[in-house]
């Protein structure tokens, strides 16, 4: 349920209220109790995630995947070629 911001008119109080998209806007103010209550446009919030489960990787796409995987295995190899080529150079 989202967070709505409103001010009143008369008082200029401002205040917010958690609501369900489809109840009904608040008309009375809290602080003076007069009904000239106007909801504000606000930017919202945004969205959070909390935990230690969340990864900007878990959710590539399938073809990002396999181009990374094909990248990952190319230097692989050629390390390994490079590491035994200098160990038996530097044994002699």
């Amino acid at each position: 349920m989202p967070t709505y911001e409103y001010k009143c008119s008369a008082c200029g109080h401002t205040f917010e209220a958690f609501q369900s998209i489809t109840e009904e806007p608040v008309r009375v103010c809290p602080a003076c109790g007069k009904t000239s209550v106007q909801r504000l446009i606000s930017a919202g919030a945004g969205l959070l995630f909390k935990g230690s489960g969340f990864y900007i990787t878990d959710y590539r796409s399938e073809s990002y995947k396999k181009a990374a995987k094909k990248d990952g295995e190319s230097p692989k190899s050629d390390s390994k070629s490079n590491s035994k080529a200098a160990s038996s150079s530097s044994s002699s």
